[in-house]
């Protein structure tokens, strides 16, 4: 009722508007121009005006006048009513259609979301058509089966002088069985990038992991896991401790990984229970230094005014985390200097308490020392596949050269030096390999004798 009568006030306004601008354009083109008209012959006239005023009072002269002014005003009318008259057309774009069938037992394939609608008719029936549109076209498959079927689509036009035309008005639809399975949905954690980098999730708790999925089988069998999409960039100031989620969307993916559309799943939504944590691990700063002394000197200690930091990261991340490294360039460094240094976050630590340190680094007279019968191990090696030996003399030892000052090389032996053969990527065969050593003290430099070995690799 409330929609009817705003539709009449519209049409009472336009029809309204319509004779306002009939009446502004007989007064500017025929009042308007014969009351100037008169006006200059009466000036011109001057003392004549009397004779003026005794034609124009008289009875013929009024008719014939009447008789311009109808004639004028009948040709404008016909002219803007041919307007209104003549036929026109509009397009409703995005009209939806709605299909009438059993949805409980069939699937329907190809039928359009929406279609364009032309209305072609008088304007005035175009505006009355437009304001009374249901925005609905209708798809009638009651009584339809299994197959491939042509179906006409129908819109529903309460202006009957109006002609539409659908595009397309009909379509080729394929009706399947509606068939269901059951699957367990995973859990997908999206937007963990908004959360405050000390916040980790941890628990995703569904209330519902048993999802019926619904379609044609054939779209089922593409369906490789359903997952639950948990946002957590829903969750209003996080905080640690456990927080509900509502409204968790649910997707189907194929093998692929993409979306598996026309489904229907019950039910379409869930809500889950998510712990948020915040681990930490404290660990130490390792400074490494990198680059060759001035020729003669080592460093014979390393202060830092931050020795400990405290990471942030999930906790699988945290558990692989022993130290922090802090590189600092001491090429052609010849007397003792201190160093402001940025610290680099590890790859996936989400947040370290400090960013800069300072260090100190003091230098003294660079001796030898020489290790000896430091054993030679192989790592990255593929041990559930193949064993590897050392082939030829000296190539399971190597003494090792170790440059840096008395007070450092006093405290290394052979229990702190590795010396390693790195055979990641290698399979069966024979092959010669650097030797790489490393110390756990960094203030000296440390250099194999024997810098290759051969390694024979054999499958177990």
């Amino acid at each position: 009722m409330v929609r009817n009568m705003k539709i009449i006030k519209n049409l009472v306004q336009f029809i309204a508007a319509f004779f306002k601008a009939i009446y502004k354009v007989i007064d500017r083109v025929i009042i308007i121009p014969i009351t100037k008209f008169i006006v200059m012959i009466t000036d011109k006239l001057g003392n004549r005006t009397d004779r003026f005023e005794k034609w124009i009072t008289k009875k013929n002269t009024l008719i014939f006048i009447s008789l311009i002014l109808a004639i004028g005003l009948f040709m404008y009318v016909d002219s803007e009513s041919t307007t209104i008259i003549t036929d026109s057309a509009e397009v409703l774009y995005g009209q939806k259609v709605k299909a009438t069938y059993n949805n409980n037992t069939y699937v329907v394939e190809g039928l359009p979301k929406s279609v364009d609608v032309t209305l072609i008719g008088r304007k005035v029936d175009l505006y009355l058509a437009k304001q009374l549109a249901t925005g609905v076209v209708t798809a009638d498959l009651s009584g339809l089966g299994e197959g491939m079927h042509t179906i006409k689509l129908e819109y529903d036009c309460s202006i009957r002088s109006v002609e539409y035309k659908l595009a397309p008005s009909s379509v080729n639809v394929t009706i399947y069985p509606k068939v269901s399975q059951t699957r367990t949905a995973g859990i997908e954690v999206i937007n963990k990038n908004k959360l405050d980098k000390k916040l980790s999730i941890g628990d995703v708790t569904l209330n519902n992991s048993e999802i019926v999925i619904k379609g044609a089988e054939h779209i089922l069998n593409k369906v490789s896991t359903v997952k639950a999409l948990v946002d957590v960039s829903k969750m209003m100031n996080p905080k640690i401790g456990t927080t509900t989620i509502d409204d968790i969307k649910l997707v189907a993916y194929d093998s692929n990984g993409d979306v598996v559309k026309g489904l229907e799943m019950e039910p379409n939504r869930l809500s889950a229970k998510v712990v948020v944590n915040s681990p930490s691990k404290e660990v130490p700063l390792k400074v490494v230094p990198a680059g060759d002394l001035e020729f003669g000197k080592a460093i014979d200690n390393i202060t830092t005014d931050v020795t400990k930091v405290t990471v942030y990261g999930d906790q699988d991340v945290l558990d692989t985390i022993e130290y922090i490294p802090v590189e600092v360039d001491v090429s052609k460094l010849s007397e003792n200097k201190s160093y402001d240094v940025v610290i680099s976050k590890p790859s996936r630590i989400k947040e370290i308490s400090e960013t800069n340190v300072k260090v100190n680094i003091t230098l003294g007279t660079e001796v030898t020392k020489e290790v000896q019968n430091v054993s030679i191990e192989t790592i990255n090696l593929d041990t559930n596949r193949y064993k590897a030996v050392a082939v030829g003399e000296n190539s399971s030892k190597t003494t090792v050269v170790v440059k840096g000052t008395k007070s450092v090389l006093d405290t290394i032996d052979d229990s702190t030096i590795k010396a390693q053969v790195d055979l990641n990527g290698y399979g069966e065969g024979e092959y010669e390999i650097t030797v790489k050593v490393t110390g756990e003290d960094n203030k000296a430099t440390y250099n194999p004798k024997t810098t290759k070995i051969k390694v024979k690799i054999s499958k177990k």
